[in-house]
């Protein structure tokens, strides 16, 4: 069934649609259609998605009918949308975009971008060796169905060795294979959230968490991350006060700040959660990757003692987002619980990829040590030519991760991904960490692609930022996917 935005809802998530930079002598319904073009490009205004009336939309906005009914004209004409008469207008993909593997659309000919919108690194060498072993290993398994909902014993018992390495003792009955770490939370929110249920997420947070919320229909409550990261006081008080029956936290490198949590924080949360009734779920997907020596506080299970953390990680960052394998880490009985809730949805994981798995677990040390020294220089090599080529951006440098989250100039994030565009670069948008088209100062940039790549892509933001004072005849082009 289609769902439908409310003029407010899209007022809000246009933001500054008409004051941006670059944007002074733009026809004001060309500049209104282009906005919800990003919005669509960068998944904040999904597709099948029925648009306000164009008087309602009119009233949000405070201005003319006549702008809104040229900008969903300029819209139909693009291919963004489809109208019927008495039914309304919703959103589409244009003929000349695809769906991409993130599930956002991009253009069929996108293949020259400089994609600073996906923070994942290549395949590590070590992967083919890995898969050649792992067909060696399959025939054991061939004898049966191939079912595990829970995953291969060996699987969890390697992912079980890790956790207990880093000072958590876990047995492989508190490991559930998934697919991929997405997959995880999904699995976590169908069986702990009921639609309408309260959550309590960072702001600004991982997209795709927000849209898996959105899906469950969940209430969420932020708690704003500062340029020191969590204020303890003010994460522990929304516990109290709001006593949301889950809340998503992403404290080891945050995505996108690289935020690290302390570790006294961690245990007042894990007790403050305990007293709220609130269960917490950690997301752990960046857990492989300090860089600089930077020493890891206590996993936050360390301090839990009435199952209420869940822990969630994977594969996709310290080794390869094409190897669909991520965990759930929890109690025995909530992984059965778990596994029951999965078998209506996928059954279980592929065995070939959780062989894979297993190989390139085995060869952990020497795979991510290599991968922690190549961010570092590619980390090192996006700082040095941000602060030459646009030092009046703000970057707080990460001590781990994959992520920069630079504070820009202006409230110019989302016109300044449309531009980036035109140039061959795909950017994230800060909006799209947020909710309600809150954090436009900011920018998510990753370091995982090579130092040369990245230092030509801030070269072409540097030109375009400027451009974006100057420009007297903006030029509007059909935006493409970030993810």
């Amino acid at each position: 069934m289609t769902s439908q935005v409310r003029g407010v809802q899209l007022a809000r998530l246009l933001g500054q649609w008409h004051g941006l930079p670059g944007r002074r002598r733009s026809p004001d319904y060309a500049a209104l259609a282009g906005a919800v073009r990003g919005l669509l490009a960068d998944g904040r205004l999904p597709l099948g998605v029925r648009l306000p009336a164009e008087r309602e939309l009119a009233e949000a906005l405070r201005i003319s009918r006549t702008t809104v009914t040229a900008a969903y004209r300029e819209l139909r004409e693009s291919g963004h949308l489809a109208s019927r008469r008495g039914a309304g207008s919703w959103t589409m993909l244009p003929g000349t975009h695809r769906v991409a593997s993130t599930g956002l659309w991009t253009p069929l000919d996108d293949r020259e971008m400089i994609d600073l919108g996906v923070a994942a690194l290549s395949a590590p060498p070590q992967l083919v060796p890995a898969a050649r072993a792992a067909t060696e290993d399959l025939p054991r398994y061939l004898g049966g169905a191939g079912y595990h909902p829970t995953g291969i014993i060996e699987l969890r018992e390697a992912v079980a060795r890790g956790y207990t390495a880093r000072g958590l003792p876990t047995s492989p009955e508190q490991i559930m294979v998934t697919s991929g770490t997405q997959h995880a939370l999904d699995l976590v929110l169908r069986l702990a959230l009921s639609p309408g249920g309260g959550v309590l997420v960072e702001s600004p947070t991982y997209p795709n968490a927000l849209a898996a919320l959105g899906a469950r229909r969940a209430r969420i409550g932020t708690h704003g991350l500062s340029d020191d990261g969590w204020d303890t006081d003010l994460l522990l008080g929304s516990l109290r006060q709001t006593r949301p029956k889950l809340a998503y936290l992403i404290p080891e490198f945050h995505n996108p700040t690289g935020h690290l949590m302390a570790a006294d924080l961690r245990e007042r949360l894990v007790g403050a959660a305990h007293a709220a009734g609130t269960d917490l779920v950690v997301d752990e997907s960046f857990v492989d990757l300090p860089l600089d020596g930077t020493p890891l506080p206590p996993p936050v299970a360390v301090f839990d003692r009435h199952s209420r953390v869940i822990s969630i990680g994977g594969m996709s960052k310290p080794y390869w987002g094409g190897l669909r394998i991520g965990w759930v880490r929890a109690s025995a009985p909530q992984v059965q619980r778990l596994a029951a809730a999965r078998v209506g949805v996928d059954m279980a994981s592929p065995v070939l990829d959780q062989l894979v798995a297993v190989h390139l677990l085995a060869e952990a040390s020497t795979i991510v040590a290599a991968r922690r020294a190549q961010l570092a220089v590619q980390r090192d090599a996006l700082v040095a030519a941000l602060a030459d080529r646009l030092p009046e951006w703000r970057v707080t440098v990460p001590r781990g991760g994959v992520t920069l989250w630079a504070e820009l100039d202006g409230p110019i994030s989302s016109a300044l991904a449309r531009a980036a565009e035109e140039v061959g670069v795909r950017l994230a948008p800060g909006p799209r960490f947020g909710l309600d088209g809150t954090l436009e100062r900011f920018l998510r940039l990753p370091f995982t692609l090579p130092a040369t790549e990245l230092v030509e892509a801030v070269g072409r933001l540097a030109a375009v930022r400027y451009d974006l004072d100057r420009a007297s005849r903006p030029r509007w082009r059909e935006p493409s996917v970030i993810a």
